[in-house]
């Protein structure tokens, strides 16, 4: 009698073990279904975002009610243009695309809401190694440097500048390789130096194909390198998810600043499962070094204006375009 009181009681766990389970999955299938989706465009898959990752990992968008449908879209203009379609609710990349598309006419423009990074974070690899690089190696080079008017090559520019190199005179930046066939460009034998974001920088590295000399990051100084924007009426339409998601994005960087470089490494692992967590480490200590992420998501008007100033000596900008009217708040 009580071998079968015993198999009774075991077989009631086992079903009110399977119940809960059932329970729990049904609770987070009905949870997900009242999330918010936002489709996200970004510019490039990069390390360098590691704040946003983390916020898609550690679920701070779910805590906000938002599940992010992330597209990668090369170039910022694409990314722009996939916003100005309605392809893509907010969009990723260098704010310059938001001075085009508004000194263009745009009636329904882009208005940026948040940053992200406050620095280049390419860094620069030499086809051969240099010990002791200086600027002046520069001088006569050929540089991989990107789209011409796009964030990275007009960074680019501002820092050679600032360094005293004359990036039209002095040397030449190739603006004819698109910016995801830069590495395999280089690899293929053009150009003396390329300008990479990780973890393509230190694959260059580990393959035995160049070696990172500098931070562009560090040479061009602070900027509002990569930020968020949408068109205009969805902003207005949509207040709550903007200021949403701009929280989590917050904690995203919060966590950034204070884990190691390491519990960075793991929470944003499951984004590059093909690059090892001490690959992931030592990408995260680089940016950490050339303090590639601001405190906050403020999108500062001063920042605003040295990208203007940053366009403007690219020779990518002839008329100045409102901070007022570009900047959004939630």
């Amino acid at each position: 009698m009580k071998k079968i009181i015993v198999y009774i009681v075991a077989i009631l766990l086992v079903f009110a073990a399977v119940c809960a389970v059932l329970f729990n999955i049904n609770q987070k299938e009905d949870k997900k279904d009242e999330l918010q989706q936002v489709k996200l465009a970004e510019v490039a898959h990069t390390i360098f975002y590691a704040p946003m990752y983390a916020a898609i990992e550690n679920g701070y968008f779910e805590e906000a009610g938002i599940e992010i449908e992330l597209t990668l879209t090369s170039g910022a203009d694409k990314v722009s243009a996939a916003v100005l379609s309605g392809d893509a609710d907010i969009g990723f990349a260098g704010s310059e695309a938001t001075i085009y598309v508004y000194n263009g006419g745009e009636k329904d423009y882009l208005k940026t809401f948040a940053q992200l990074t406050q620095k280049d974070g390419s860094f620069l690899v030499s086809r051969e190694k240099i010990e002791d690089f200086t600027i002046e190696d520069l001088k006569g080079k050929t540089i991989i440097g990107g789209r011409a008017g796009g964030m990275p090559e007009m960074t680019l520019e501002w820092g050679l500048r600032e360094n005293g190199i004359d990036p039209k005179e002095e040397l030449y930046i190739d603006t004819s390789v698109a910016f995801a066939a830069m590495s395999s460009a280089f690899i293929g034998g053009q150009g003396d130096f390329v300008s990479l974001f990780e973890p393509n920088a230190l694959q260059l590295e580990q393959e035995g194909y160049g070696y990172v000399v500098a931070s562009i990051g560090e040479m061009g100084g602070v900027v509002p390198y990569t930020t968020y924007f949408a068109r205009t009426s969805y902003l207005e339409e949509n207040k709550e998810l903007i200021g949403n998601f701009t929280k989590a994005i917050q904690q995203g960087l919060d966590f950034v600043h204070n884990s190691s470089d390491e519990e960075v490494a793991k929470a944003i692992l499951p984004q590059f499962p093909d690059t090892s967590l001490e690959d992931l480490t030592t990408v995260i200590a680089r940016y950490r070094s050339i303090d590639a992420w601001p405190e906050t998501t403020e999108y500062k008007e001063e920042s605003f204006n040295h990208l203007q100033e940053i366009m403007q000596a690219a020779g990518e900008l002839d008329t100045l375009a409102p901070y007022e009217d570009l900047k959004f708040e939630p």
